[in-house]
C-alpha cells in the first residue's frame, strides 16, 4: 500500500486528489497539508511513501519544503504538481530532491502512474524530456554546493567504474535503459544492475538527480 501526503493550498484540489487516490486499492492518503511548513512537519511525523507537492503555496513554498523533506533522509519521495509553462521553479525542485513533476491539469491516469513510479524509486519525467528540460534551464537553477569548482574531480565520481562512468554520461543524454542496452551491447539487465549501482555510490534518489548531477559535474554540457 503507498502511502500519500497531499500538499496543497486549495481545498478543493486536495479534496480532489484524496477522492481520486482513496478510491484505488493500492493507495491511502495518511494527510493533507495547506502550505509548505504543515508538509514539513507531517512529512516527518507520518513518513508517507510520496507527498504530491504543489509549489505555490503561502508562507513555505513546495521547493523549500521538498528541500527540507529531502535532506531529513527519509524513504519519502517528492511528486511536484506545477502549472503548465512549467517555470524554472519546477527545475530548482527537481534541484532540491525531488522525484518528478507533473503540471496541474494532468489526466487522473497520469497522476496515479505518477506516484506509483516515484514510490518505486523511479523518476515521472521521461529521460529524454528532463534532458530538453535542463538544457532550457540550467542556466536557472541555483548551484549545487556539493559541485567541484572545475580544478579537482568531483567526489561523486571518484568511486565509479569506467563503465559506470559512461553509462551516467548517457543517462544524462537523455538515454532511456533500453537505447543504453541497443548501443552499448549490453543486457537491459546488465544496464539496470549497473543504473542502480551509479544511484547508490553517487548518493542520487533518482534518474533526474543522475540527470542532475551529470550535468553538475560537467559530463554532459547544456546543448
Amino acid at each position: 500500500m503507498t502511502t500519500v501526503l497531499i500538499a496543497d493550498d486549495q481545498p478543493l484540489q486536495r479534496f480532489g486528489s484524496r477522492m481520486l487516490l482513496e478510491s484505488q486499492d493500492d493507495m491511502t492518503v495518511v494527510g493533507e497539508a495547506a502550505n509548505g511548513s504543515e508538509a514539513v512537519r507531517m512529512a516527518a511525523e507520518l513518513h508517507p511513501d510520496v507527498v504530491v507537492m504543489d509549489i505555490r503555496m503561502p508562507g513555505l513554498d513546495g521547493i523549500e519544503a521538498t528541500r527540507r523533506i529531502t535532506a531529513a533522509g527519509d524513504r519519502t519521495r517528492i511528486l511536484i504538481v506545477t502549472t503548465f509553462d512549467l517555470d524554472e521553479y519546477a527545475y530548482a525542485g527537481l534541484r532540491a530532491g525531488a522525484s518528478g513533476f507533473l503540471v496541474k491539469d494532468a489526466q487522473p491516469e497520469e497522476l496515479l502512474a505518477g506516484i506509483r513510479a516515484v514510490a518505486t524509486g523511479d523518476a515521472v519525467v521521461a529521460p529524454s524530456l528532463t534532458r530538453r528540460l535542463l538544457d532550457a534551464y540550467v542556466h536557472h537553477l541555483p548551484a549545487d554546493p556539493t559541485a567541484q569548482d572545475g580544478t579537482s574531480e568531483d567526489a561523486r565520481l571518484t568511486s565509479l567504474t569506467d563503465r559506470e562512468r559512461e553509462i551516467l554520461t548517457v543517462i544524462g543524454q537523455g538515454w532511456t535503459n533500453t537505447e543504453i542496452a541497443t548501443r552499448l551491447h549490453l543486457a537491459e539487465s546488465t544496464v539496470k544492475t549497473h543504473v542502480g549501482r551509479i544511484l547508490a555510490k553517487t548518493g542520487s534518489r533518482d534518474r533526474i538527480q543522475a540527470v542532475i548531477l551529470a550535468y553538475d559535474t560537467k559530463l554532459v554540457q547544456p546543448s
